[in-house]
């Protein structure tokens, strides 16, 4: 046997010879004494999984595992007895495992549904495998258990698959071991479950109407029966099967078409995690009948044969990853639950001189009331409650001022950012010519213009409402509204020289979870369609009265997604800090107009004096900062996500980052002022 081999490996025959190490032979040797077709069903398996170990190798290099393919068949090719045990043994294999479940169910979950499958992965990657097993699937996992294995089977060509071929099996009859029946038994299986799930109730009726005419589930059934029938036919006519096979191809791509129609009427029925997967598994199938039945047609079945199972490969590796999952069936959700969210911050961009003027007047209302907010804080602190019942009725508190100012059309400036860059990211998909591009750009200067007034006028109004609501309470009880100590509390939390401005940033990320939870909402809302329920439900309607309860539908839905994120952003500011140091973490938040609101409540505490306390300015430094990381942050975060769902290219991110900045240095008052 050669130590060294040159193997073509067609249309890379020009790249250097890979030599192999002579130190593989002696484990080549061994392998190939403990070829035995009479052992144990888990032996046999076993050496199978060890001789693909081998020729892996270190599963550095795809090329080199080509050739040591190469040295085995020619080991086997130079001893007959070999030849003859490997003919055996892969006779035995191919009698007592069944192929159909690996060609037709491999990679899909065994249930339609997504913490199905997240629970089976997650088995998967804990509980090791067996080779004590007939289901080919299960064998397959453990034989290709990396992308490698698809990189070296698609370098092997023609000419080494039909020798390899013509060394495992006794007859040149490619269907020896029943490789047509079970091509067509796994599209027979596809075929069926493509049909169930077609006919769905979930799926099916938020199917198009034209689509849902067709009918094109029904006849799929008798269309690969047909198929079947031709194809097994003695004597079947090339036009005769030609003909079956357009009319299954047609049949399946108008069930792809009617389940296509269904991504139209999302935003009309909803959409959850579930249906998504759902859809994506179907995506799937449609695939798998297309690799199928290529695989069935194919005049070189062999090739055909290897360079399907290197998609399985790759398969094998997708499905056991977790965050692979995660990820693809958050997408389209994610996309959709921006899009919920760009519905609503098309209301917080400021275009024109009037615009702007009313988004500082409802920033200025949104400030008014966070100054309540803070001196309601102040006060359940005084009661001197136990940290849960402390954070829990902060955040009764915070969410309902944050509902009232959302009820009274006011605006809290941070809540904007994570809603407005959904608006912003759509906007990226359009483009095309410099002139979108600067159309993209003149929105995010009046992105910029909304956002600072938004923030300059809670600001300013949280300071002085502060302010005279101390007065008042000095004129009426002769004391300040927090204590000397609480105010140096207050001063030391919110200095730029302590960790102020990480709390902020953290708070950022909790203003964009909070948007999410108002898509969320607002999606959960229309999928259980719960605005028809509240307006024609019998129970209701006799409780409330048809017109009221037609008010309360019209109230829910025009106002869930914003009770939903100003809910959750109350509990989330006022639970987050107790339970984090329950658990040793001690997590704060820092919000901006609330941090302005105590430092102004801090200063009226301590008088006069305080404008010569170095730690007041570094508190008052503190605030913008505070407010730059709350919107950044949070505006990050939903862009990120946005850009994400809508597909929005690496490039043209590049090319808008170039335009803004050019803007900037041109016209920089465009960016602070309303033209």
């Amino acid at each position: 046997m050669k130590p060294h081999l040159a193997l073509p490996l067609g249309c890379c025959t020009e790249r250097p010879v890979l030599p192999l190490s002579a130190n593989l032979l002696p484990a080549l040797a061994t392998l190939l004494a403990r070829l035995d077709p009479n052992a144990s069903l888990a032996d046999r398996h076993v050496w199978l999984i060890d001789l693909l170990q081998w020729v892996r190798g270190d599963s550095r290099s795809a090329p080199a595992a080509a050739l040591r393919l190469q040295q085995f068949m020619e080991a086997v090719e130079a001893q007959p007895t070999v030849r003859s045990r490997l003919q055996a043994w892969w006779r035995t294999l191919m009698q007592t495992i069944d192929v159909t479940p690996l060609l037709a169910d491999f990679g899909f979950a065994p249930r339609t549904a997504f913490v199905s499958e997240l629970t089976e992965r997650i088995r998967i990657k804990l509980l090791p495998g067996t080779p004590e097993t007939t289901d080919a699937a299960e064998l397959f996992s453990l034989l290709m258990p990396s992308r490698f294995d698809a990189q070296w089977l698609t370098l092997l060509d023609e000419a080494q698959i039909n020798r390899l071929t013509a060394l495992i099996t006794e007859r040149s009859d490619t269907d020896e071991w029943g490789w047509q029946h079970s091509l067509l038994d796994a599209l027979t299986y596809c075929t069926a479950h493509i049909r169930a799930t077609g006919f769905s109730p979930e799926l099916r009726l938020r199917m198009s109407d034209e689509e849902k005419r067709a009918r094109p589930f029904h006849a799929l059934p008798a269309d690969v029966e047909d198929l079947r029938r031709i194809f097994f036919a003695p004597q079947h006519q090339a036009d005769e099967l030609q003909a079956a096979v357009v009319r299954y191809r047609e049949r399946m791509e108008a069930c792809r078409r009617a389940i296509n129609s269904i991504y139209a009427h999302l935003d009309e029925h909803g959409i959850s995690v579930g249906m998504v997967f759902r859809l994506r598994q179907l995506r799937a199938r449609f695939l798998r009948v297309r690799e199928l039945l290529d695989c069935l047609l194919s005049p070189k079945p062999a090739s055909a044969a290897v360079k399907l199972l290197a998609r399985m490969a790759l398969v094998a590796e997708d499905r056991k990853s977790i965050r692979a999952l995660i990820a693809a069936n958050s997408t389209l959700l994610a996309a959709k639950m921006a899009e919920r969210s760009a519905e609503t911050g098309e209301h917080y961009i400021a275009r024109t001189r009037a615009d702007y003027r009313s988004m500082l007047g409802k920033a200025l209302g949104g400030g008014a009331i966070t100054a309540v907010t803070t001196v309601l804080k102040f006060g359940i602190v005084a009661l001197g409650l136990s940290a849960f019942w402390a954070g829990m009725s902060a955040s009764l508190m915070y969410a309902a001022s944050f509902v009232v100012i959302q009820l009274l059309h006011f605006t809290l400036a941070t809540k904007q950012p994570a809603m407005t860059a959904p608006v912003m990211a759509a906007k990226l998909k359009e483009l095309d010519t410099t002139e979108a591009i600067g159309a993209f750009v003149d929105e995010v200067t009046h992105l910029v213009r909304s956002q600072s007034a938004s923030v300059l006028g809670n600001v300013l109004m949280v300071v002085p409402v502060v302010v005279l609501i101390n007065l008042l309470v000095v004129l009426v009880s002769d004391q300040t509204m927090i204590s000397h100590a609480e105010a140096q509390h207050v001063l030391h939390s919110l200095s730029l020289l302590g960790p102020t401005l990480l709390w902020a940033a953290f708070t950022g990320g909790l203003l964009f979870v909070a948007s999410l939870m108002a898509g969320w909402a607002e999606n959960w809302f229309v999928l259980n369609r719960l605005e028809s329920a509240m307006r024609y439900n019998p129970r209701i309607t006799a409780a409330l009265g048809k017109a009221r309860a037609d008010r309360w539908a019209s109230f829910i839905r025009d106002n869930i997604s914003g009770l939903a994120s100003n809910i959750a952003l109350g509990f989330m500011l006022g639970m987050i800090p107790p339970i984090t140091d329950f658990l040793g973490l001690q997590l704060e938040v820092r919000h901006v107009t609330l941090s302005a609101g105590q430092l102004a409540a801090a200063g009226a505490a301590l008088g006069v004096d305080v404008w010569r306390l170095s730690g007041f300015w570094w508190c008052v430094a503190a605030i913008p900062l505070i407010g730059l990381f709350n919107l950044g942050v949070s505006f990050f975060c939903a862009f990120r996500l946005a850009a994400q769902a809508h597909s929005v290219s690496s490039a043209d991110r590049k090319r808008i980052r170039a335009a803004i900045w050019l803007r900037l240095r041109q016209r920089p008052s465009s960016f602070f002022t309303a033209g």
